[in-house]
């Protein structure tokens, strides 16, 4: 309990004691936490108008091993053509930090909320490629987030944030996922913003905005559909408004349907440049008591195909398994220029903080050259104590040579 909470609520109790305060109820209602009158929880500091809520965690990543190529692949990402190096310079290693602490500041007003967001990023990545070292990289210290904002259902937002476009519902069911799907858009979004978003009721609302206003500046509206079976989205986005004109625009729309044991997602998107671009994806999948199967695809302007399915099942309680497989064709009218992979994957719950992931699976790919496939490998144990930290250990290698250590370890609070 907050000390200033205490304090009041003394004080509260012992007035309401006395005739003289019982007569003034104003005076009981002053004693009431601004945070708690606002509904505001977590980690906050309040004054007589204003809660302060914080937030905040921090990231490390450490990789070490002997994986990094400027050769391009002949597979997928487990298959390397050339780890690169000369012995004796033959390692790679890799330490990021990534941080971020987020201040919201609320008090109430005769329009809702009246709030204002500032959030600090801080990055700092130390590589190395064959023992050569190069770093630090990234921004140091940001300002990631900085904006005013007011309302309830409708809510103005002004300064430095995200987009409001909504670019979901093309995130494959299947395990191993599709190579090109959260394809997103092309358009400049973000960053300067103007925007007012309303919720209609019925799970319905909808958003305008001005973005991008650093640069060029982007037009954008999004509608959002949210109900008991079915979700979905539409956003467009108008490029280059403030020469006068929309020089090209973009268009994202998807949503999903949960029937009983179904679920069938599907996102479209498309570009209006000099030649026209579009992205299309489809999955669904089915649950029965022990196991789930999914079934993707996708396909592009380019002309390029890809399939991807998968079946997974709980063997136990604290055991699952799961096999799948992808093929990419990445240009339907050009022979031999497909790439194909098939993984299986174990995950363990051995205690209720430790969990033991192990896959293996072959890339290949289908045009003449040595290798034309390579076996893979991967096992991780990650744990989560609880207190909202978290960390893990991977170790990962393939048939030519690649191999990799990874640690992580996060915690976040608020």
């Amino acid at each position: 309990m907050k000390i200033k909470t205490l304090l009041l609520s003394t004080v509260t109790a012992a007035g309401l004691s006395s005739a003289a305060m019982a007569a003034d109820p104003a005076a009981v209602l002053t004693s009431l936490d601004v945070c708690d009158a606002l509904g505001i929880s977590g980690l906050t500091i309040s004054s007589d108008s204003n809660c302060l809520q914080i937030s905040g965690g921090v990231e490390y990543l450490f990789e070490w091993g002997d994986y990094d190529s400027s050769v391009a692949s002949p597979g997928w990402l487990h298959a390397p053509a050339d780890n690169g190096g000369v012995a004796p310079a033959v390692q790679d290693w890799n330490s990021k930090v990534d941080a971020w602490l987020k201040f919201v500041g609320t008090a109430d007003s005769d329009f809702g909320p009246a709030k204002a967001v500032i959030k600090l990023g801080f990055d700092e990545d130390y590589s190395a490629t064959n023992e050569v070292v190069t770093g630090p990289t990234g921004g140091g210290l940001t300002v990631d987030e900085a904006y005013a904002a007011v309302g309830n259902s409708t809510v103005l937002m002004a300064g430095k944030k995200g987009s409001i476009a909504s670019l979901g519902h093309d995130t494959a069911y299947n395990y191993l996922g599709l190579r090109h799907d959260n394809f997103g858009i092309a358009s400049s979004t973000g960053g300067h913003v103007i925007q007012l978003t309303s919720d209609l009721g019925n799970g319905v609302d909808v958003g305008i905005g001005l973005e991008d206003l650093g640069g060029l500046g982007s037009l954008v509206g999004v509608l959002n559909y949210s109900g008991d079976t079915l979700a979905a989205h539409i956003t467009f986005v108008g490029d280059d408004i403030l020469t006068g004109t929309i020089s090209q625009w973009s268009l994202h729309a998807g949503g999903e349907v949960t029937l009983d044991m179904f679920k069938i997602l599907a996102a479209f998107n498309y570009e209006s440049v000099v030649l026209p671009t579009w992205d299309a994806m489809a999955s669904v999948q089915a649950a029965f008591d022990m196991f789930k199967i999914a079934a993707s695809v996708y396909g592009n302007s380019a002309n390029q195909l890809e399939l991807a399915g998968s079946v997974s099942a709980d063997v136990t309680d604290t055991v699952s398994i799961a096999l799948g497989g992808q093929w990419d064709d990445h240009d339907t009218t050009v022979a031999s220029d497909e790439q194909w992979k098939v993984a299986g994957k174990l995950t363990a719950k051995v205690t209720e903080t430790v969990t033991v992931t192990a896959e293996v699976g072959v890339d290949g790919k289908v045009p003449a050259g040595a290798p034309t496939s390579v076996v893979y490998g991967s096992v991780e144990a990650a744990w989560a104590p609880g207190g909202g930290f978290k960390s893990s250990v991977k170790f990962e290698g393939n048939a030519e040579g690649f191999y990799k250590g990874t640690f992580k370890s996060s915690k976040s609070f608020q």
